[in-house]
Protein backbone atom coordinates (compact mmCIF):
# COMPACT_ATOMS: atom_id res chain seq x y z
CA UNK A 1 0.00 0.00 0.00
CA UNK A 2 1.36 3.68 -0.69
CA UNK A 3 -0.34 6.90 -0.40
CA UNK A 4 0.45 9.96 -3.04
CA UNK A 5 0.60 13.58 -1.84
CA UNK A 6 0.85 16.06 -4.11
CA UNK A 7 2.04 19.46 -4.09
CA UNK A 8 3.52 22.82 -5.99
CA UNK A 9 0.48 23.62 -7.54
CA UNK A 10 -0.42 26.73 -8.17
CA UNK A 11 -1.13 30.06 -10.70
CA UNK A 12 1.38 31.11 -12.87
CA UNK A 13 0.97 33.28 -16.04
CA UNK A 14 1.59 31.81 -19.76
CA UNK A 15 5.56 31.16 -20.74
CA UNK A 16 5.99 30.84 -16.95
CA UNK A 17 7.29 26.93 -14.60
CA UNK A 18 5.70 25.58 -11.74
CA UNK A 19 7.32 21.99 -10.17
CA UNK A 20 4.62 19.56 -9.16
CA UNK A 21 6.49 16.95 -5.95
CA UNK A 22 4.56 13.87 -5.29
CA UNK A 23 5.56 12.37 -1.71
CA UNK A 24 4.95 8.56 -1.64
CA UNK A 25 4.52 6.59 2.25
CA UNK A 26 5.88 3.64 2.34
CA UNK A 27 9.53 2.07 2.49
CA UNK A 28 8.90 0.66 -1.33
CA UNK A 29 8.75 3.47 -3.15
CA UNK A 30 11.93 2.15 -5.72
CA UNK A 31 9.43 -0.70 -6.74
CA UNK A 32 6.99 1.50 -8.30
CA UNK A 33 6.37 2.91 -11.65
CA UNK A 34 5.15 6.49 -11.53
CA UNK A 35 2.92 8.89 -13.48
CA UNK A 36 1.01 12.14 -13.89
CA UNK A 37 -2.27 12.85 -15.11
CA UNK A 38 -4.04 16.06 -15.71
CA UNK A 39 -8.16 16.43 -15.83
CA UNK A 40 -9.29 19.40 -16.53
CA UNK A 41 -13.24 20.03 -15.90
CA UNK A 42 -15.63 18.05 -18.64
CA UNK A 43 -12.38 16.46 -19.99
CA UNK A 44 -11.31 12.63 -19.59
CA UNK A 45 -8.26 12.00 -17.26
CA UNK A 46 -4.94 12.74 -19.82
CA UNK A 47 -0.99 11.26 -19.54
CA UNK A 48 1.40 13.89 -18.87
CA UNK A 49 4.54 11.90 -17.77
CA UNK A 50 5.59 8.28 -16.57
CA UNK A 51 8.82 6.81 -14.95
CA UNK A 52 10.15 3.73 -14.94
CA UNK A 53 12.08 2.44 -11.38
CA UNK A 54 15.13 2.74 -13.63
CA UNK A 55 14.51 6.36 -14.34
CA UNK A 56 13.05 6.36 -17.97
CA UNK A 57 10.96 9.31 -18.71
CA UNK A 58 8.06 9.05 -21.43
CA UNK A 59 5.96 11.88 -22.52
CA UNK A 60 3.06 12.57 -24.66
CA UNK A 61 3.91 14.95 -27.58
CA UNK A 62 1.81 17.63 -25.98
CA UNK A 63 3.91 18.18 -22.90
CA UNK A 64 7.59 16.52 -24.66
CA UNK A 65 10.64 19.15 -24.62
CA UNK A 66 8.30 21.35 -21.68
CA UNK A 67 7.82 18.81 -19.09
CA UNK A 68 10.21 17.14 -17.19
CA UNK A 69 9.42 13.98 -14.87
CA UNK A 70 12.29 12.02 -12.53
CA UNK A 71 12.22 11.05 -9.16
CA UNK A 72 14.41 10.76 -6.07
CA UNK A 73 13.81 7.08 -4.16
CA UNK A 74 16.14 8.37 -1.38
CA UNK A 75 13.40 11.09 -0.54
CA UNK A 76 10.05 8.91 -1.65
CA UNK A 77 9.08 11.32 -4.06
CA UNK A 78 8.48 12.20 -7.54
CA UNK A 79 8.90 15.86 -9.47
CA UNK A 80 7.01 17.52 -12.68
CA UNK A 81 9.20 19.77 -13.92
CA UNK A 82 6.47 22.39 -16.30
CA UNK A 83 8.06 24.62 -18.17
CA UNK A 84 6.82 27.09 -21.20
CA UNK A 85 3.47 26.53 -19.59
CA UNK A 86 0.30 27.37 -21.93
CA UNK A 87 -3.32 28.17 -20.75
CA UNK A 88 -4.15 24.70 -22.12
CA UNK A 89 -1.89 23.04 -19.57
CA UNK A 90 -4.56 24.18 -16.92
CA UNK A 91 -6.21 21.03 -14.88
CA UNK A 92 -5.94 19.22 -12.11
CA UNK A 93 -2.45 17.14 -11.64
CA UNK A 94 -2.44 13.56 -9.85
CA UNK A 95 0.24 11.39 -9.13
CA UNK A 96 0.05 7.83 -9.81
CA UNK A 97 1.84 4.60 -8.84
CA UNK A 98 1.79 1.10 -9.89
CA UNK A 99 4.20 -1.64 -7.89
CA UNK A 100 6.07 -3.54 -10.92
CA UNK A 101 8.54 -6.32 -10.71
CA UNK A 102 10.24 -4.57 -14.29
CA UNK A 103 12.69 -1.98 -13.77
CA UNK A 104 12.11 -0.52 -17.47
CA UNK A 105 7.87 -0.81 -17.20
CA UNK A 106 6.44 2.35 -17.94
CA UNK A 107 2.47 2.86 -17.51
CA UNK A 108 0.68 5.16 -19.93
CA UNK A 109 -3.22 4.43 -19.13
CA UNK A 110 -4.94 5.41 -16.17
CA UNK A 111 -5.83 1.94 -16.08
CA UNK A 112 -2.90 0.68 -15.75
CA UNK A 113 -2.36 2.49 -11.58
CA UNK A 114 -3.60 1.65 -8.54
CA UNK A 115 -2.33 4.17 -6.47
CA UNK A 116 -3.85 7.85 -7.04
CA UNK A 117 -3.02 11.35 -5.22
CA UNK A 118 -5.66 13.54 -4.52
CA UNK A 119 -4.15 15.83 -7.26
CA UNK A 120 -3.19 19.58 -7.34
CA UNK A 121 -4.61 22.40 -9.29
CA UNK A 122 -2.67 24.43 -11.64
CA UNK A 123 -4.14 27.44 -13.60
CA UNK A 124 -2.06 29.24 -16.28
CA UNK A 125 -3.56 32.31 -17.05
CA UNK A 126 -3.51 33.81 -20.70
Amino acid sequence: QVQLVESGGGLVQAGGSLRLSCAASGRTFSSYAMGWFRQAPGKEREFVAAITRSGSPYYPDSVKGRFTISRDNAKNTVYLQMDSLKPEDTAVYLCAAVRSGSTVYAAIRPNEYNYWGQGTQVTVSS
